[in-house]
């Protein structure tokens, strides 16, 4: 069985999400956030943050890596194979290395932050980052909808969507990007999705 540690209001979310649309049996380990994390966690992940994977004898940190194994276990359509199997790792690296910098940029100024705490220019400045990506993906589901990939949902719409979701759930304004909007709701309102959502936010 999978075992997922971390709590659901971390990036462990996402990994939970994964577990869920793959159909695979899974544990979540509670480490939360605070003093004792890093020595309750460093066993599984010596960078010392949440989450973690333990799936038998393999260990695994970084949340996407981890959603990618899990996707592998289930197999198609959640991982496809050949040129697909390509593609789900370029929007799956391209979530991490160009959305997930400046919507963190954002996020941490615009809600996470204590306000006094927070600041304002580098908020617009993560806005203006993750505008700029969102574009590309308005762009990109144009040509190929409904999903990444198109006819099939895949676990490339599940990183980045998971990527999205403290944007999504918070208020950022999505209404430049009809398509991209479209696209963030059906993969937010899938039944493994609400399930997740329901360990995060219930």
């Amino acid at each position: 069985m999978l075992k997922i540690h971390g709590i659901a209001r971390s990036r462990a979310f996402r990994c939970i999400w994964a577990a869920e649309e793959a159909g695979l049996p899974y544990e979540v380990i509670p480490i939360g956030f605070g003093p004792g994390l890093k020595d309750a966690i460093s066993a599984v992940n010596p960078n010392g943050k949440v989450p973690a994977m333990t799936d038998g004898d393999l260990t695994l940190f970084e949340s996407l890596a981890i959603n990618l194994h899990i996707a592998a276990k289930a197999g198609a359509p959640l991982m496809p194979t050949g040129d697909d199997a390509s593609r789900v790792l370029q929007w799956t690296f391209w979530a991490a290395t160009e959305v997930e910098p400046s919507a963190g940029m954002w996020a941490y100024n615009t809600y996470l932050k204590p306000a006094d705490q927070r600041d304002a220019a580098v908020a617009k400045a993560g806005a203006e980052g993750v505008a700029a990506r969102l574009a590309v993906l308005e762009g990109h589901l144009a040509k190929t909808g409904p999903w990444l990939l198109g006819a099939t949902y895949t676990i490339a719409d599940c990183n980045l969507a998971a990527v999205l979701y403290g944007a999504w759930s918070n208020g950022f304004d999505f209404s430049a990007f009809p398509k991209a909007k479209a696209w963030l709701d059906a993969c937010v309102s899938r039944p493994a999705a609400l399930a997740a959502r329901k360990q995060r936010d219930g």
